[in-house]
């Protein structure tokens, strides 16, 4: 099942985070196959959607913390 692009895609464009920086940054298994399927919506488990938020929290500034309604739409 395939989704709309997700705020996902609009948060990393505008923090000018890559996808391999956000694979770079998780301390579990993340693959740039996963990010990128995040970013265009299409179908991926809810350990994903956790693996991509945590490696994102890791990597922004301390005051900032985005949560999974924050990069999803489903």
């Amino acid at each position: 099942m395939d989704h709309e692009k997700q705020p996902l895609d609009n948060i990393l464009d505008e923090l000018k985070i890559s996808n391999h920086d956000l694979v770079a940054a998780s301390t579990k298994h993340l693959t740039h196959k996963m990010v990128k399927k995040g970013r265009k919506g299409k179908a991926i488990s809810r350990k994903i959607h956790f693996k991509i938020l945590n490696a994102l929290n890791s990597i922004t500034p301390e005051d900032v913390e985005y949560t999974i309604k924050d990069l999803f739409t489903y």
